[in-house]
């Protein structure tokens, strides 16, 4: 009988990494290490073990839990605990839809009004991804590649959009986590942001449009092919269901 195992809360990052107060660090502890899948969908999560690994009480645990089930990354099951979501291959496509309507639109802006200090700053994340690329640091290559999508979108102006675009994406950014360590796979995505920076670089927005939707296709091919070699990490199946219950 396959049933999902128990967290080691020891691989959630200390909350002094965190600014905010104490609910909010506690919210951004867990919820990286659910993004980073450190916390594997299927994963049980105890408050106990993650309270004495954070050194808190069980209520900004209990806050934070009730926080990342209304954001779909864990589910309450009554009787039977929290665990971290499976995969929706729904929810992603919506979230990679949403995403790439946020993404399309920032670059056109971006590559209309670029001044030289915002390239500098996107100069300096390519030769950052290059240099992480060498040194073979997938999760910090993974760091930078969403700074780099940040970057663009603070670039903007829109105070806002960043927030938004990880609130509707955060099913896809769990996903990609698998799919980086892909072999040649981080590579061909730098390949991708020097294609929508050299883009902006000239301030062609319809280049740069074109570059970020390649970019942006890559992804769900992908996760569908993830899918089938892995159909462990993706929703419940009625069978699924009564062997975890």
């Amino acid at each position: 009988m396959n049933r999902p195992h128990d967290i080691d809360a020891i691989r959630l990052p200390e909350i002094s990494t965190f600014e905010g107060s104490l609910a909010q660090r506690v919210y951004q502890s867990i919820k990286h290490a659910i993004l980073a899948l450190d916390f594997p969908p299927g994963a049980n999560l105890k408050k106990a073990p993650i309270c004495e690994r954070l050194g808190v009480s069980r209520a900004p645990v209990s806050d934070a839990i009730t926080r990342l089930a209304a954001e779909g990354l864990v589910d309450v099951v009554p009787q039977s605990g929290t665990r971290v979501s499976y995969f929706s291959m729904n929810e992603i496509r919506e979230g990679a839809f949403l995403r790439e309507a946020l993404e399309l639109a920032t670059v056109a802006k971006v590559a209309r009004d670029l001044t030289e200090d915002q390239r500098k700053k996107l100069s300096r994340n390519m030769r950052l991804q290059d240099l992480l690329i060498e040194d073979d640091d997938v999760s910090g290559f993974y760091q930078a590649d969403e700074e780099f999508h940040a970057l663009l979108m603070a670039f903007t102006g829109m105070l806002r959009l960043p927030d938004v675009a990880q609130t509707v994406s955060l099913q896809v950014s769990r996903a990609r986590m698998l799919l980086l360590p892909t072999p040649g796979r981080i590579a061909e995505t730098l390949a991708e942001h020097r294609a929508i920076f050299d883009a902006i670089s000239i301030h062609d927005e319809r280049a740069a449009q074109d570059a970020m939707r390649h970019h942006l296709g890559q992804l769900m091919p992908r996760i569908e092919r993830l899918q089938q070699e892995k159909p462990h990490l993706f929703n419940l199946t009625p069978k699924r269901i009564r062997e975890a219950g």
